[in-house]
């Protein structure tokens, strides 16, 4: 009998599960596990950690046996701007302030999309760059410089 994969997606993402629920349960072997009325600092990523592994070896097994989608090829072009915008972002938070860097970021960002429109890009800066002031700046009170100093 001849084992096949049908379905390459279910048998990478069950890898991937299982991969991040063995490290979630080895990372948790050093803390105290405590009991289920008074869980200890392990206890939490050793039950979910558990539960990814379990989830994720069912959907590998059932890859050989459910047709599914083949995997794309990877497009390093949009990984390679994805990456870029995120670099950027971290490098240049300090020099041009967190609204221009989160309108850089989202800015590079669109680019690696299939479509990119100018409208659209521009509101969504606007409105995620308003967002991610309220929340980090405002809400939580990070001690982010929101302009540039020259413009300060």
């Amino acid at each position: 009998m001849r084992f096949k994969i049908m379905s390459p997606k279910d048998l990478y993402a069950g890898l991937i599960f299982v991969a991040f629920g063995a490290l979630f349960a080895i990372v948790a072997r050093d803390y105290p596990m405590g009991s289920a009325l008074r869980m200890g600092p392990a206890y939490f990523p050793t039950i979910l950690g558990s539960m990814l592994v379990v989830l994720g070896a069912i959907i590998a097994v059932r890859s050989a046996f459910v047709r599914g989608e083949t995997i794309d090829p990877i497009g390093y072009r949009e990984v390679g701007l994805i990456l870029a915008a995120l670099v950027a972002f971290g490098a240049l938070l300090d020099h041009i302030g967190f609204v221009l860097s989160t309108v850089l970021l989202i800015v590079l960002g669109s680019l690696a999309g299939h479509e990119f429109r100018k409208k659209e890009v521009v509101v969504l800066a606007v409105v995620l760059c308003g967002l991610a002031v309220g929340v980090f700046y405002y809400g939580l009170g990070l001690p982010f410089r929101l302009w540039p100093e020259f413009l300060s």
